[in-house]
This record gives structure tokens, sequence and C-alpha cells, in this order.
């Protein structure tokens, strides 16, 4: 793996991890994450990180790991900055409750094999 991918990588899980931090802080409660615009734009502002970060990925990263969605990654980004008047609170509450955590993980094992 090229080392520009490992710190995109990295990066992107420094994002997983702050969403993680901002749940903690704000409580893993979907009523207050619907009532706490704070809490949804927090969220929100690391998924438009790591979907903008899967863009500097090279095309050996992302064609050798299919098992990674990295273009409903990219889509889901280019949705929230562009129609987030339209995201429903679910679908995010679902990116965020177990898409994030499965994504981290992921990225964590191609750290991992690549040492």
């Amino acid at each position: 793996m090229k080392r520009v991918d490992r710190v995109v990588i990295e990066k992107m899980i420094v994002y997983c991890k702050e969403i993680d931090q901002i749940m903690d802080r704000f409580g893993r409660d979907f009523d207050v994450y619907c009532r706490d615009r704070a809490y949804q734009y927090a969220t929100a502002m690391c998924i438009l990180q790591i979907g903008e970060l899967v863009t500097r990925l090279s095309g050996e990263v992302t064609e050798n790991h299919p098992e990674i969605p990295w273009r409903l990654i990219r889509g889901m980004r280019n949705f929230y900055a562009h129609d987030y008047e339209r995201t429903k609170p679910e679908t995010m509450w679902q990116t965020l409750t177990e898409d994030v955590p499965a994504l981290q993980i992921q990225l964590q094992e191609l750290l991992e094999e690549d040492e």
C-alpha cells in the first residue's frame, strides 16, 4: 500500500473514532439525536470527511478491497453535502450505529494487512 493511502485510511479511522466520541458525548439515543441539531451536524461533518477522503484513495486500494462499499461511502457524502435537508434521521442513525463501526474495523484490518 502506498504511504499516501495509509495516511488517508488513518484519517478515516480518526473520523470513525470521532463519531464514537460524539455519540458518547451526546448520548446513544435516537430520540436525542433527532432533537439535537448540533448532534446531527457534528456527526454529519465526520461522514462528509470520510466520504471526501475516499476520493483520495488510489484505485489500487479501492479495487483490491471491494468488500468495502467505497462507492456508497462517496455517494453518502455527496447526498449529505448536496441534499442534507432530505436526509432521514433513521438512515443517518443506522450509518452511525452500524456502518461506521463496521467501516472502522475494515479499515483497521486493511492497515494490519499492510504491515
